[in-house]
């Protein structure tokens, strides 16, 4: 069972805010961090937060003499308030003020289940054991519950609880935000609405999202009895209280259940927010009832969802831990709520809760589980194309130009300034010019269509897509006649570091490599849909979107002449143009003074100096072509732009950049481990495992307690799901082509493809397959070079040794 459990054994206050991010329980719809329920918020331990998907709102702040508006996710009310105090006594329990003889917090990832013991002695020498259990239901979007036993150990007599809802809370969970406006909620009403229910109404700022809260709280007592007083206070608008005084035996147990339901402006089936969640309150079941439920619901998710594997490592918990927390932000509650994948899930406050590129990473691990949530995510994106049209109009450009960072309505969201807490200094932000998150949004499409053959979708939104980011990219792309090359200019890579050039006023770079070989790729894959939509969809798509025959042809022209550039007469491709032109960067000395990921931007910035003279990167920039692409596809797609390269040439890539990478972001060793799992399986396997732990050890520093990762966590699951066995779909085939690393012993997991779930376990020296059910009649599969048609009920046994 430890390989389903996360468990800490100590109370230690300085990795609390770590812990609470990790043990955060969600169900899609929203989530809440895993504070102790009798904390406030504090700088330093504590920070209870729950976070609505898509619950966003503005807020206009004074940086430097300049008004910036910025768009968060919102800390909605803290639901979890449940505390006690002996009668009499002022101050109510608190852990940092009794003496902790006995401290255990445990995870539960099967279940869904956060479940925390204490035996406590305060200064009066009474001691008392508290169990305390919660869960954000699975089973019911809308539901969460807790439940306390308190067991007097020694001691006999009253106690006060105090059960509340707070709506005075802020968003601070994050330091270097905190000097911003921060006050995103507004209270509406608070109130009683019968003897065992309060409720709370709040509505953010700017957004107007409203959301209601009911919770219902109940007592058990040993021997039984209701012989207790209940007082509900209303002590403002935003924050709403009950209390009881109960009398406590020794040596029995008393149980406090408490069980909230939420809802929102935003959700659908709904009269009145507030009538709603005061109906409903009183038709849920008790504690037990409810957790019954959501368990069953996760046990229906783990089995697709998980995936097994044998190694010398103890990996497997942790890769349950990045299973959960994925499945955790997006889940069956996620479809229909318009939301896109947060890159720090619904953890935390960091990165604002904006929606990056991150879903180059997790749609991957989707498509293969639970396609219908690619779709729902993807849909994100086509409902935000009147923005990106919009966007591409403004900077003189057709078609659609997505942001960086996205949040409720698809408008740029990226900071203009951002805050170096190193040297403390406001400094400009260029990484708005990453335009290839165009890009990234299109390969998704195109992803998933390969996993799921899905022409509906393809048909009615994601053609749209393609063709509309193929328009931006013919147009921000400028004929060189030097070159006699297209080329693209202003633009920063996913390396962030290079914003610009050394001593140059103008931001952006040109011809980042990674960039200008996805806008070829996107413009032929927008070119290869038009061999697979009917004439007519295809004519009439055209004339939707105005694009013209010289567009098409234009089309024709850059995915032959889109210019790469490379260092000198070499076969290293150059991460952009100039680069060959910088310094060498003193790697030994910052590595023994600051470790191995470094966010040298921050610390270079903070001695005085500039990252961007120097051949140093934050994260994989042109190894990201490796990892997108196999050799086959990337070797043909360099050929096709009149470029000779082969698979050898790939290897003296990886190794070039490999020495030259800080792994400042928790993708870049996901990303490295991945291009190096054929030629390096010993390195493969110990950047895997860094990727691995980054969250869990929070190797970059407190970064993890304002938001997990969920990129790197769903890309450690996917190295797995695709890396190492070597998946891969081409020509209407899924390639299967194991190469486990010497310290795996074995894998096992289900995919879904094309309708088909497989079932599918590996070794080193066997390959089974077997189709478990679907619903077409067979699917193709390629091991060892050949290609096997299956159909539903077919077992096959491989030979990959």
């Amino acid at each position: 069972m430890a390989e389903w459990k996360i468990t800490y054994d100590s109370w230690k206050p300085e990795e609390q805010p770590l812990r609470e991010a990790l043990c955060t329980l969600g169900n899609g719809y929203f989530a809440t961090r895993g504070a102790a329920e009798e904390s406030n918020a504090d700088d330093k331990v504590n920070y209870p937060g729950t976070y609505l998907a898509g619950g966003f709102n503005r807020l206009v702040s004074e940086v430097g003499g300049r008004d910036i508006e910025n768009e968060d996710l919102v800390n909605w009310p803290n639901w979890l308030p449940l505390t006690f105090r002996h009668s009499g006594e002022e101050r109510w329990f608190k852990l940092s003020e009794v003496e902790l003889l006995y401290y255990r917090q445990e995870l539960d990832m099967q279940q869904g289940l956060l479940t925390r013991q204490l035996h406590i002695r305060d200064s009066s020498r009474r001691e008392t054991v508290i169990t305390s259990r919660r869960f954000v239901s699975m089973a019911n979007p809308h539901v969460a519950a807790l439940e306390w036993e308190v067991t007097p150990q020694n001691w006999s007599g009253e106690i006060e609880i105090k059960s509340a809802l707070d709506g005075t809370v802020i968003n601070s969970g994050v330091a270097r935000y905190r000097a911003l406006a921060s006050q995103h909620l507004e209270p509406l009403e608070a109130g009683k609405h019968n003897e065992e229910t309060i409720f709370l109404v709040t509505q953010t700022t700017q957004s107007k999202i409203r959301m209601a809260q009911a919770a219902r709280t109940r007592i058990f007592i040993e021997p039984p009895s209701t012989n207790f007083n209940r007082e509900t206070r209303v002590l403002s608008q935003a924050y709403v209280e009950q209390l009881f005084h109960v009398s406590c035996t020794q040596q029995h147990p008393l149980r406090i259940e408490k069980v909230v339901m939420l809802y929102t402006s935003r959700d659908f089936a709904v009269s009145e927010i507030k009538l709603d969640a005061c109906t409903n309150i009183g038709r849920q079941g008790s504690f037990a009832q409810l957790l019954h439920d959501h368990c069953r619901t996760w046990r229906h998710m783990w089995e697709r969802c998980d995936l097994e594997v044998s190694s010398n490592h103890n990996a497997q918990s942790i890769l349950r831990l990045h299973i959960f927390h994925l499945l955790q932000t997006v889940s069956g509650n996620t479809v229909d709520l318009d939301v896109g994948v947060p890159a720090r899930g619904l953890h935390g406050e960091a990165y604002r809760g904006h929606i990056f590129w991150d879903e180059l990473f997790i749609f991957p691990y989707l498509n293969l589980r639970l396609p219908e949530l690619t779709r729902e995510l993807l849909m994100y994106r086509y409902r935000r194309l009147p923005e990106a049209r919009h966007a591409a109009r403004k900077a003189g450009y057709k078609g659609a130009m997505f942001p960086w960072q996205s949040g409720s309505n698809g408008r740029e969201e990226s900071q203009v300034l951002h805050l170096n807490p190193d040297s403390g200094n406001w400094l400009p932000d260029n990484t708005f010019l990453q335009r290839h998150i165009n890009a990234a949004i299109a390969y998704n499409v195109w992803q998933y269509y390969q996993a799921t053959s899905d022409l509906e979708f393809l048909s009615f939104y994601g053609a749209e897509i393609i063709f509309d980011v193929a328009q931006f990219w013919a147009t921000i792309a400028s004929f060189n006649n030097d070159l006699g090359r297209y080329e693209i200019l202003h633009v920063v890579g996913p390396d962030e570091y290079h914003t610009e050039y050394p001593n140059s006023n103008e931001p952006g770079l040109r011809n980042n490599a990674y960039t200008n070989v996805m806008a070829a790729w996107v413009i032929r894959c927008a070119i290869g849909i038009g061999n697979v939509l009917d004439k007519k969809q295809l004519e009439e798509l055209y004339e939707k979107l105005h694009i013209s025959a010289d567009d098409r042809k234009r089309w024709q022209d850059i995915s032959h002449k889109m210019l790469v550039p490379f260092i000198g007469h070499s076969k290293i491709i150059a991460q952009f143009e100039g680069y060959e032109a910088l310094e060498e960067f003193n790697w030994e000395t910052y590595q023994q003074k600051h470790g191995n990921s470094m966010r040298l931007d921050r610390i270079l910035e903070s001695e005085g100096d500039n990252v961007n003279k120097y051949k140093a990167s934050k994260q994989a920039d042109v190894i990201m072509l490796f990892y997108l692409f196999s050799s086959e596809e990337l070797l043909k797609l360099l050929q096709s732009l009149g470029y000779e390269f082969s698979s050898g040439d790939i290897a003296e890539n990886i190794a070039y950049y490999e020495h030259r990478t800080s792994h400042g972001s928790t993708l870049s060793k996901i990303v490295h481990s991945w291009v190096m799992a054929r030629s390096d399986r010993k390195r493969s396997w110990s950047d895997f495992l860094e990727a691995l732990m980054s969250d869990v050890e929070d190797v970059q520093g407190g970064t993890t307690q304002e938001g997990i990762h969920l990129g790197a966590m769903a890309g450690t699951v996917d190295l797995l799901q695709r890396g190492y066995i070597g998946l891969d779909i081409r020509d209407d085939v899924l390639w299967l082509s194991p190469a486990l690393p010497v310290e795996v012993s074995f894998m096992k997991l289900q995919l879904r493809y094309r309708g088909h779930w497989l079932s599918v376990r590996v070794t080193h020296q066997k390959l089974m397959l077997s189709v478990d059910k679907g619903f077409t009649k067979e699917v193709q599969v390629g091991v060892n070079g050949e290609v096997f048609t299956l159909v539903t009920g077919d077992k096959k046994e491989f030979d990959i040794s």
